[in-house]
Parts: structure tokens; C-alpha cells; sequence
């Protein structure tokens, strides 16, 4: 029987720093939401309404994101253990993680390391395996922060960007990248049990032209070839950066797919 549980919202502490947590409560599945690089949790809500009461929703800011407070570490490995005290604060038992862009490489790493703790990961346009990292790119990549800062008080408002410096933006963005090198993402690939599903955008995002972004989003082929716990439910018309407001009916379809998978059973 399904024990159901009481609304909350409050802070949880971890490390150095306090995540600012959402959880609608109530009996059903656990669906826990992992927000793109400098995101908040604000953008699930299309996800959240399209499914409704018969899940659990839990979402939160990541740290300087969102109400969430700042810290002395923006790593990734730092993410993953916000992400397990998350779940320990608040009792949450084998959820589904859905996670958008830096998000889904979160879903994917974590439903890796713990197969008997998770039902399944949904990955919305993230977790692809690439390479084109070179020192020029890095220093690119360090330029556009720098020239996008002005901008970063407009975009916090919006959601879209963290108490952080041009600096840190850059780093993050640099460190998710070199995660995504085949190098370090095949074998957590190859270590997934646990039902992983795809919904994948089109076109470019800020970053990434159309072209580079498609031959990025193909380099998954060989991974499904290999691991069919890994599949693409739907490949979807709207670009990386609209897709949680364009095809959120998409997202939540895929959710209640992996929601109704047996136990045990890849679907």
C-alpha cells in the first residue's frame, strides 16, 4: 500500500549550502525533476500539470539557482549528491528522474549508480555522447559568458541563469561537456539497468548550431544498439531550448509510459 504523503516546501541542507525543494506529496509514483545548467525548477510546470495528481512531483534549484542558496562547489559531482539528499529529506522510494539537459546527464549518472533505487530515467534532449572540446572552443565558450553576463540579472529573473560569475557559468558548461566525451559516458552507459528513455529535440540552441547539434543528438545510435534499457520514445519539432514549453505533453507521455513498465521489465 502506498503511504501518501503531505505537501512541503522548505529548504534541505547539504554541504556547504540549502536547496530550495517543491513536493505536491500525495500516493502516486515519485517523479523527481533535475533542471537544465543554470535553471530552476519553475520550468516543469507544463510537465507537472499535463500529469497531474496521480504522481508525486517533486522539484528543486540547484545551488545559487533558483531560491536555492550559493556554495562553495558547482560541480557535478556536488549535483549528485544534492540530488541524493533530495531524495533522503524526503523519503522519496524508487522515483522516476526526468531531467532536461544538464539535468538528463544527472538522470542518467544517478539511475547508473543506483539501478535498485530508481524506476527509471527520462532524459529530455541531454545526456548525448560528443566530443569537439579543443582549447579554442574552451576559450570560446569562456568569451560568450563574458559577453552574456550584462544579460544574467534578466535572465535570473527568468529562470535561466545563477547567482554566479561569467566565470563559473563557463566552467560548468565546460565540465558538463567533457562528461559527455565517449570516453567518460559509455561507460556509464554500458553500467544502466534500469529503463532509460529518450525524448529528443530538433534544430540548434544558443551554443550549438542545427547541424552540430543533430550530429551530436546521432551519436546515441551506437548506445542504443548496445544497451536496450536505453531507447528513444519521441523525437520531437521543437528546439533544445523550447521543448519543456512546446512538447510537455510529449515529456509527461513518456513519464507515464515508463510509470506503467513492469518492475524488472525493459519496455
Amino acid at each position: 500500500m502506498t503511504i501518501e504523503q503531505p505537501a512541503w516546501t522548505g529548504m534541505v541542507s547539504v554541504d556547504d549550502t540549502a536547496l530550495a525543494v517543491t513536493d505536491t506529496g500525495g500516493p502516486g509514483r515519485p517523479v523527481v525533476y533535475l533542471n537544465g545548467s543554470y535553471a530552476d525548477q519553475s520550468h516543469w510546470r507544463r510537465v507537472i500539470a499535463d500529469l497531474g495528481d496521480d504522481y508525486r512531483h517533486i522539484t528543486f534549484d540547484e545551488r545559487a539557482r533558483g531560491r536555492s542558496k550559493r556554495s562553495a562547489d558547482y560541480s557535478f559531482e556536488a549535483c549528485l549528491r544534492d540530488v541524493d539528499a533530495v531524495l533522503t529529506a524526503r523519503g522519496v522510494d524508487r522515483p522516476i528522474l526526468v531531467g532536461w539537459s544538464y539535468g538528463a546527464m544527472l538522470a542518467v549518472h544517478w539511475a547508473a549508480r543506483h539501478p535498485d533505487r530508481v524506476l527509471g530515467a527520462v532524459s529530455v534532449d541531454g545526456a548525448f555522447p560528443h566530443e569537439w572540446l579543443d582549447d579554442a572552443t574552451r576559450e570560446q565558450v569562456r568569451k560568450l559568458f563574458r559577453r552574456l553576463s550584462p544579460l544574467f540579472p534578466i535572465a535570473r529573473r527568468l529562470g535561466m541563469a545563477a547567482r554566479m560569475s561569467a566565470e563559473q557559468h563557463a566552467e560548468i558548461n565546460l565540465e558538463i561537456n567533457e562528461l559527455c566525451a565517449p570516453a567518460a559516458l559509455d561507460p556509464v552507459f554500458d553500467r544502466v539497468t534500469a529503463p532509460v528513455r529518450y525524448v529528443v529535440a530538433t534544430g540548434g540552441n544558443l551554443g550549438g548550431e542545427a547541424k552540430l547539434m543533430e550530429q551530436i543528438r546521432a551519436n546515441l545510435d551506437p548506445v542504443l544498439a548496445r544497451n536496450p534499457n536505453i531507447r528513444v520514445s519521441t523525437k520531437v519539432a521543437s528546439n533544445h531550448s523550447k521543448i519543456l514549453r512546446k512538447d510537455f505533453h510529449a515529456i509527461a507521455d513518456t513519464v507515464r509510459g515508463l510509470a506503467a513498465t513492469p518492475t524488472g521489465v525493459t519496455g
